[in-house]
């Protein structure tokens, strides 16, 4: 199926989250990453010739990269693909321009990923960013790239928006960072590196590296392309300089796009199987076997699929979920149908995501009679009988989707904004109701 065919709700659409019928029986299939997605975009950009991305996702995030990567020059192509959602993406390297203004939208990888490669470019980037994503912290990655040599001109606000003066190369070299707030910061640093004149040694000052499996996708995307990289000592990389290879790169499913999905298994009893779940992968999504049986589900693997199917409840647990953070909204969905309280630790920097996603947790949960409190680095939730009402997505993609998992069960659930899945998965509503119809 075209990527096409599929009609995204307005972000400002209320949805009137639909009940299962009974036990889901589906199959899913969940587009392409969209961290492996913009990770490749930016190396395939400073790559040594064109390079071509095979089955990559299409959404508001990857469209923002595309945007920024055209307007530095950067020649990015749509062509004929084989995949259910969209074309493939050829991309043609250039030298980077300035003279520019990058527009983020709410991406957090385009403001952490673009903003070193700007200062790669001849001339002035101007950065800016949705409305609400300007609280989105940049501070780090200013005060790292101007340790690096790099003009930014941010009128003492320390976020965005800035103006990145390029002076078409950066030096390199030795340069500390606190990314206790986003492994993006190192992420970020870590694409451009390679074409610093003399590469990066990267060290990581933070009491806390949130989301590593994200820097291990950096790590492994960059050196399949050739790039070496080192770590000395945890929280310290070496990269060399070089030019990453020109590659033809298939990009795996969105496995935390999966996850509510997946969860809908275990809330309404049934069993719900994911094609072409690789066997081995970084995205931090690749956790959610082990936590989905954990919770009580049984989670097998045949032919290149996973199938979740639900065992004789839900088990609430006590979770450090520092690794895979982005999965706190669907494991909370799942919390609140558990047979005891649940603790989710390890993630208070999801408090400066698209919303401060404890808190709109919390409240939202509350709001329909539950029971959760914040903790200073997560939440705890204890399961309570729940109603209908309102579920306000804040603006976020994984609140948007959690409300709709937990509408499986619970009648009356509207959440206001499910076209924020536009972000990462224009295609949530189509695939969410067609895995109803399979019930």
């Amino acid at each position: 199926m075209s990527a096409a065919r599929y009609s995204t709700p307005p972000a400002t659409a209320p949805y009137a989250a639909p009940v299962a019928d009974g036990a889901v029986h589906a199959t899913v299939n969940v587009p392409g990453s969209k961290s492996l997605t913009n990770r490749e975009l930016i190396i395939a950009a400073i790559a040594d010739g064109p390079g071509r991305l095979v089955h990559p996702l299409h959404s508001d995030d990857s469209r923002r990269m595309i945007e920024a990567l055209r307007a530095l020059g950067i020649g990015v192509e749509e062509a004929d693909g084989d995949g259910d959602f969209g074309p493939d993406l050829v991309v043609t390297p250039a030298p980077l321009a300035g003279g520019v203004t990058v527009d983020c939208g709410q991406a957090g990888t385009v403001m952490r990923f673009i903003a070193p490669l700007a200062g790669l470019a001849a001339g002035d980037v101007h950065m800016t960013a949705h409305e609400t994503a300007l609280h989105r912290p940049m501070g780090a990655m200013i005060s790292a790239l101007r340790d690096l040599g790099v003009d930014v001109d941010d009128e003492g606000t320390w976020a965005l928006p800035f103006t990145i003066r390029g002076h078409g190369h950066i030096r390199g070299g030795r340069v500390e960072i606190d990314a206790s707030g986003s492994s993006q910061f190192v992420s970020g640093l870590l694409l451009a590196a390679p074409r610093f004149d003399v590469g990066l040694h990267l060290v990581h000052t933070g009491a806390h590296l949130p989301s590593v499996p994200h820097i291990d996708m950096t790590i492994e995307s960059l050196s399949r392309r050739g790039i070496r990289i080192e770590r000395p000592a945890h929280g310290e990389w070496l990269v060399e300089a070089g030019v990453p290879r020109a590659k033809e790169i298939a990009i795996e499913p969105d496995l935390s796009n999966a996850a509510p999905f997946l969860a809908a298994a275990l809330v309404t009893g049934g069993a719900v199987t994911v094609p072409g779940w690789p066997l081995h992968s970084t995205q931090p999504g690749a956790l959610l076997p082990a936590i989905l049986q954990a919770m009580g589900a049984h989670a097998s693997r045949h032919g290149g699929a996973l199938t979740v199917r639900a065992g004789d409840g839900i088990r609430g647990l006590d979770l450090d979920l520092s690794a895979a953070s982005e999965l706190t909204p669907t494991i909370a969905g799942l919390a609140v149908f558990a047979d005891g309280p649940t603790t989710i630790r390890g993630v208070g920097h999801i408090r400066t995501h698209e919303t401060d996603r404890i808190a709109a947790l919390v409240g939202n949960i509350r709001a329909l009679g539950g029971r959760a409190e914040e903790l200073p680095d997560g939440l705890r939730i204890v399961p309570a009988p729940l109603h209908g009402g309102a579920w306000p997505a804040h603006h976020d993609h994984r609140m948007a989707t959690t409300g709709a998992l937990i509408g499986l069960r619970v009648p009356g659930v509207r959440v206001d904004e499910i076209g924020t899945t536009a972000k990462t998965l224009p295609e949530f509503t189509l695939l969410w109701e067609r895995m109803l119809g399979a019930a």
